[in-house]
């Protein structure tokens, strides 16, 4: 009988291990997540850290009781990410997964009048999580409720914006680009909703790419898709970093 199953290298501790994936867009973090389960042949892996499925970059990935256990840690630092917003349309959502609520007319906006208003979200902040979120409310998440029309509030939390940076405005398309460098449990959806507001047009987000996470960097992860190919175990076996490995990675940051 010929089986599928991975070909494990024989001598390798693949019981626990840290993985850096570059999550490609229109894959959720969990796919990625039981993919690397079923290229292991363990159960106990987790990631730091949810991207939508339409987000793309750095996803850490732990595998093994003893690193999922550091999920906590790996999850605390600042995040960076690269966006890009859609001026002038808002979606249910805040993303483009959701469905156009409203579209207006976007003004005449120059790098001024855009520094200005993104300086106006750097700093420290009470942000709530949007109702279509991971966020929990009785063991649910909020989109399970939304899904079904029920919208939960929740009670907002400090974040903190520590850099905002433009990076570019086509005024053809009414798209902006953005760089956000951000605490733990800031929504960039939700950012990008508030900027709309404030330039008077509304806005969503339609791109997204986390490209850092405390010292891990999106220039070392391993390419999320080649997963899915016939080497991908062994993409899984050059790019493991051990756990003390990467918890010295948090207390000296150098990757």
């Amino acid at each position: 009988m010929v089986s599928d199953a991975p070909v494990r290298i024989e001598g390798q501790a693949w019981e626990d291990g840290v993985f850096l994936v570059d999550k490609p867009a229109g894959m959720t973090s969990f796919a990625i997540v039981r993919k690397i389960r079923w290229l292991l042949g363990i159960k106990k892996v987790g990631h730091a850290g949810t991207l939508d499925p339409f987000a793309t970059g750095l996803l850490v990935v732990c595998a093994g009781r003893a690193a999922t256990r550091c999920v906590d840690l790996f999850m605390s630092g600042r995040k960076t990410y690269r966006a890009r917003l859609q001026l002038g349309i808002e979606t249910e959502t805040q993303d483009p997964e959701g469905t156009v609520t409203r579209t207006t007319t976007v003004p005449a906006l120059n790098q001024e009048i855009i520094d200005v208003c993104l300086q106006r979200y750097v700093g420290p902040q009470l942000q709530a999580p949007p109702p279509y979120s991971a966020a929990k409310h009785k063991g649910k998440p909020l989109y399970a409720y939304a899904r079904q029309g029920v919208f939960i509030e929740k009670a907002a939390k400090p974040i903190e914006i520590y850099a905002l940076i433009h990076q570019g405005y086509d005024a053809d398309t009414h798209q902006l680009d953005i760089e956000v460098e951000c605490s733990r449990g800031t929504y960039i959806r939700v950012l990008a909703a508030d900027i709309g507001r404030e330039l008077g047009c509304g806005a969503h987000l339609i791109e997204l790419r986390r490209t850092v996470s405390g010292p891990f960097s999106v220039e070392a992860c391993l390419p999320g898709i080649r997963l899915f190919a016939e080497d991908g175990l062994l993409l899984l076996q050059h790019g493991r970093y051990s756990i003390e490995e990467a918890v010295r990675f948090v207390s000296e940051p150098s990757l």
